[in-house]
């Protein structure tokens, strides 16, 4: 056998055990690596739940005074918010609820303590703090008539009825500051306090509400805003243009709100479907505060909606309010358009169609959307009237009277908007039991409208608005109006 023929075998054979020897090696140094990377990563973990005890212990405030306070950690989202929330740019596709699809929280056990049970949530004392928010309001309005002389054709109105363009010249408009918070797991509460320009401080709203009755359920008790129709539950700044539409002046002076309840329910169903009942005081316009136990509102609603694909959404209601008024003063105007005082006794309907389609392409709103709103109101008054000085006899009263309004508002880019608007009013005919030598007038009250706004963000907003308001007969009225709306602190999403 040649020499090299074992040589050739011995190095052959010793290749394979070179190779293993250094994949073991690599190995090795691959598990040494991996090691050391668990020990950082564990290292890691356990400074940051230190930090997070740490942060624990400072938030908690042990004493039993503030265990009570940690309630609000453990509260639900208030009932009113929905999946169809949008922001101060009003656009946004529809979606149900989200009071529909979230469970509500069991109730505490008959023998538990519900305090411990809320103390163990772990939130801080400053969890009971409420969200503050402020909003800021004003401009400039110039009009060819004197505001102080501003009155609807065909309605009367309450003395000092809040209606028309307002004051000339600069001025301050509504200031508005919100209060909001959860009480406990079961209870939210929500209070508006609006300086007027002349320095009058009101209470817009002021309520409670519940968050866990369940089965779509809310229920709500204070002052607030009526639901029927679609503009009157949304505050002022949230409104598309400068004032409320003629219709809402006069015949809900405005805005209706009231003291009393109001329970809500919600369908579980694909489609969106809402229904809504209050009883109320009925101390404002078209009621009248009465010294009376009893109810002297109550108001009726429904309303639906749903998506039409991806880049349309609907709402449309119905509502209809009752409200009761005794020796109501009012002030009217004869044919000459001379005023004369008159009380009104007896019930105010008005009911309320109202409807609203939004399109945003592929349900995206932030370049470019369009809204188109409407509402049709029509007002039945049935009682008596007392006409001229004190002492005069009643006469019986009655009168049908109606108005609606159309607009639309597209934005055209992003943070910019235009809209127009008009409106008509029919005053009826009214009907006087006895001959007081009085007749309505045929003349109707119409409107026409158009804004352009910018809206820096969700948060600003400055407008400009030019209005032919003819409300009073023979007196054609132009309206220019450049407002600026801002809000500060914490400030919720605005409803559909």
């Amino acid at each position: 056998m040649p020499k090299f023929l074992p040589a050739s075998l011995a190095l052959a054979l010793s290749l394979p055990i070179g190779a293993m020897a250094d994949t073991t090696s690599d190995v090795r140094a691959l598990q040494k690596e991996m090691k050391a990377m668990r020990a950082d990563y564990e290292a890691r973990l356990k400074a940051l739940e230190q930090r997070v005890k740490s942060a624990e212990a400072a938030a908690s405030v042990p004493s039993t005074a503030t265990a009570k306070a940690t309630a609000p950690a453990t509260a639900t989202p208030a009932a009113t918010t929905t999946t169809a929330d949008i922001t101060a740019t009003g656009t946004g596709t529809w979606s149900p609820p989200t009071t529909v699809a979230q469970p509500a929280p069991q109730a505490t056990p008959a023998n538990s303590a519900a305090p411990a049970a809320v103390a163990s949530s772990g939130g801080g004392a400053s969890s009971f703090n409420p969200a503050l928010s402020l909003i800021l309001s004003g401009g400039y309005t110039r009009t060819t008539r004197d505001p102080a002389d501003y009155r609807i054709t065909g309605f009367p109105l309450p003395p000092g009825a809040e209606i028309g363009p307002g004051t000339r010249n600069f001025s301050l408009g509504e200031t508005e500051l919100g209060f909001s918070a959860s009480v406990d797991p079961w209870f939210r509460g929500a209070a508006n306090i609006s300086v007027a320009a002349d320095n009058s401080v009101s209470i817009e709203e002021a309520f409670v509400e519940t968050t866990a009755l369940g089965k779509g359920f809310t229920l709500k008790g204070g002052r607030f805003f009526s639901g029927i129709g679609y503009l009157n539950p949304q505050h002022a700044h949230t409104w598309d243009f400068v004032d409320a539409p003629l219709a809402y002046q006069a015949m809900l002076g405005t805005q209706y709100g009231d003291d009393g309840v109001q329970l809500k329910w919600i369908a579980p169903i694909d489609q969106y479907l809402e229904l809504g009942a209050e009883l109320g005081r009925g101390r404002t316009f078209p009621g009248s505060d009465r010294d009376a136990n009893g109810a002297g509102m109550y108001a009726l609603y429904a309303h639906t909606g749903g998506d039409i694909g991806v880049s349309n959404s609907w709402r449309a209601g119905i509502s209809m309010l009752n409200a009761k008024a005794s020796d109501q003063a009012l002030t009217s105007f004869d044919g000459a358009g001379m005023p004369f005082a008159s009380q009104f006794t007896g019930n105010s309907r008005v009911y309320v169609l109202d409807g609203v389609w939004k399109w945003a392409p592929n349900g995206n709103a932030t370049r470019t959307n369009f809204k188109l709103q409407g509402e049709y109101l029509r007002s039945q008054r049935d009682g008596s009237m007392v006409l001229g000085a004190d002492g005069a006899l009643p006469s019986p009263y009655n009168v049908t009277q109606s108005g609606w309004y159309l607009q639309g508002v597209y934005q055209f880019m992003p943070n910019w908007r235009i809209g127009l608007r008009t409106e008509r009013l029919d005053p009826g005919t009214p009907s006087f039991g006895l001959d007081t030598g009085l007749v309505g007038t045929a003349y109707r009250a119409k409107k026409n409208s158009i804004m352009l706004d910018w809206n820096p963000s969700e948060f600003s907003r400055i407008r400009l608005q030019f209005a032919q308001d003819r409300a009073r007969e023979g007196k054609p009225d132009n309206q220019i109006s450049l407002q600026y709306q801002m809000s500060l602190g914490a400030h919720g999403a605005h409803s559909y």
